[in-house]
């Protein structure tokens, strides 16, 4: 199978091994890198979904220690860098196990120690009982994210701000105008001249030994603008409005970087807040700028770089994670939400089969290495073409005929008829076929093809360029267990799903509206398939997605009345 080609001319979610998709990006095509790796803890709770494609990882980084571990993420961040533009940066989570290592022995020595620029201090909890578990050391609640520039000098960089305390605003913003807007007052006068500076305004001179902060030109405008306030004394103060300030500048101490509801928590034990990864993306890219994210996880970066109109890349060993964190897209998706691709380790059969012909043709084409045409129409039904220009036509079908062969070898001779003389003449293929199958007649001519006229034409079957699977089958069970003084129904919920690679998780929508064809998911990670719910009588629509350990995935929709009957549609 050809190398595959990442373009950012979509959003993608990639499944794979982090080191190879990152040597397959082009260098300085990102603009951020955030990475969440896992810890160096030395537990058994680092492996948290359970996959092959996890456990097969942990496995790895752990083979040798530390330094095993520091190696294995060493060669990533050597990727990581070189994919980087000049403009860009990184930030790379990590706890107290290793973050010594960290530092000097990858990111100093990787970007530089000329290019470090803060070590953050995140407070993900405000209490840890260590001690009441007879540990002699104190709560250990915070971990630490570096963030390194790529060049010193080039960096982007936006300062976050965040809301003034109420202790803070009513210690200093105590003054208000007479329509209530609030300000505090600074002193307008400065310890060094600067220009025009040495007068009076309004009979009054400058403290002793020092000077007016502003020009006279200035404090006049100041004065027009209602922006002077005057002590009982007369002396003149700059007002500054509570309602104009941005607020407290960001520090590197941050505290307040936490789940802002319940419903943001899907269940991932390391996931990270949102507010967390909004401050990282907001002070270190702009819209449109590629953010990449190598360990996805639970899906936080990706899922707030979407909605911040950000593109961006991510991805994960593990099916789960990917899985996951396209359906915590798909429950932020609108009309206005960019689209994005989803790249699996296997291709369900049906969704390739009936999709989009154009579109199926131009991704099996670039799949296969070739340049697919840009144009549908005018191309003799040639979809595309290899490196050396050789034809491929593509045909989104099963069982593909003699007359195909016949048309293909017509369409390739007018097509260039130098280059089909040369093909022959050298041995090589005239051209190549892509289908998911081929019948009797079809390999019969090529064969006649090639023994009597010299001529090879190639059939390419489509899982010989991408690995197909079928997806896993679902069934759905329901039943009305009572209800409750209030009219709710509590109503049990069973799905059963069956894959010979193993089903891992479900994901429920109480909400399913089936003319909107939309998924949004309000239970996103159920391992064990059932949940108990109450509802009000009445109809709705029930859909719930079974995944299995290849990220392949179905779905179910039960059209429910309660106290009524059940169906499945």
């Amino acid at each position: 199978m050809a190398d595959r080609e990442f373009e950012f001319s979509v959003n993608k979610l990639i499944l794979g091994d982090n080191l190879e998709i990152l040597r397959s990006l082009d260098g300085e095509s990102v603009d951020l890198i955030y990475l969440d790796p896992p810890f160096f803890s030395n537990r058994n709770y680092e492996v948290i979904w359970g996959d092959k494609g996890e456990v097969r990882s942990f496995e790895d980084r752990w083979a040798g220690g530390v330094s095993h571990y520091i190696e294995w993420l060493k060669e990533r961040v050597v990727e990581m860098h070189r994919v980087l533009k000049p403009t860009g940066s990184i930030f790379l989570h990590c706890d107290w196990h290793a973050n010594a290592y960290i530092r000097v022995f990858i990111l100093d020595a990787v970007f530089g120690g000329n290019n470090f620029l803060n070590e953050i201090v995140w407070k993900r909890t405000s209490t840890h009982n260590d001690s009441k578990q007879g540990a002699k050391h104190f709560g250990r609640v915070t971990d630490s994210i570096f963030f390194y520039a790529k060049n010193i000098k080039q960096f982007q960089f936006y300062p976050q701000f965040e809301r003034y305390t109420s202790d803070y605003v009513a210690a200093s913003y105590h003054r208000a105008d007479p329509d209530g807007r609030r300000f505090k007052a600074s002193d307008l006068s400065a310890a060094k001249p600067g220009g025009d500076t040495r007068y009076e305004w309004k009979g009054m001179a400058p403290p002793a030994g020092r000077y007016w902060a502003y020009s006279k030109e200035h404090m006049e405008e100041f004065e027009r603008q209602g922006r002077i306030f005057y002590s009982s004394k007369g002396r003149p103060y700059l007002k500054h409005y509570l309602d104009a300030m941005p607020g407290s500048s960001v520090d590197n101490l941050w505290n307040n970087c936490v789940y802002r509801n319940k419903g943001e928590r899907i269940g991932y034990p390391t996931q990270k807040p949102e507010a967390l990864l909004e401050r990282i993306i907001k002070c270190a890219s702009g819209e449109g700028d590629v953010v990449l994210d190598p360990f996805v996880g639970g899906g936080t970066t990706i899922a707030v770089a979407d909605k911040l109109n950000r593109r961006w890349i991510g991805i994960d060993q593990s099916p789960m994670a990917v899985k996951v964190t396209e359906f915590r897209l798909q429950k932020q998706t609108d009309l206005f939400t960019a689209p994005y691709t989803v790249q699996l380790y296997k291709y369900d059969y049906d969704t390739l089969r009936y999709k989009d012909a154009f579109q199926f043709e131009s991704w099996i084409v670039r799949q296969f290495g070739g340049t697919p045409n840009a144009k549908q129409r005018g191309d003799l039904g040639l979809d595309g073409r290899t490196g050396d220009n050789t034809p491929i036509q593509v045909k989104r079908s099963d069982n593909i005929g003699r007359n195909v062969i016949d048309n293909f070898l017509s369409a390739v001779q007018r097509h260039d008829k130098n280059l089909f003389e040369k093909n022959i003449a050298v041995k090589k293929p005239a051209g190549y076929i892509i289908a998911f199958s081929f019948g009797k007649g079809a390999i019969e001519e090529v064969s006649r093809l090639h023994t009597i006229d010299k001529i090879i034409i190639k059939l390419v079957k489509v899982e010989d360029i991408v690995p197909i699977a079928v997806k896993p089958s679902i069934s759905v069970r329901i039943r009305e267990l009572s209800q409750d003084g209030k009219g709710m129904r509590r109503i049990e919920c069973i799905a059963s799903g069956e894959s010979p690679a193993g089903i891992e998780f479900y994901s429920w929508d109480f909400n399913y509206q089936p003319e909107k064809k939309k998924f949004k998911a309000q239970v996103l990670l159920d391992k064990e398939g059932k949940q108990i719910i109450s509802l009000k009588p009445g109809m709705r629509h029930i859909a719930v997605k079974v995944v299995d350990n290849d990220g392949l995935e179905n779905m179910e929709v039960v059209k429910l009345t309660v106290n009524g009957e059940v169906k499945s549609g």
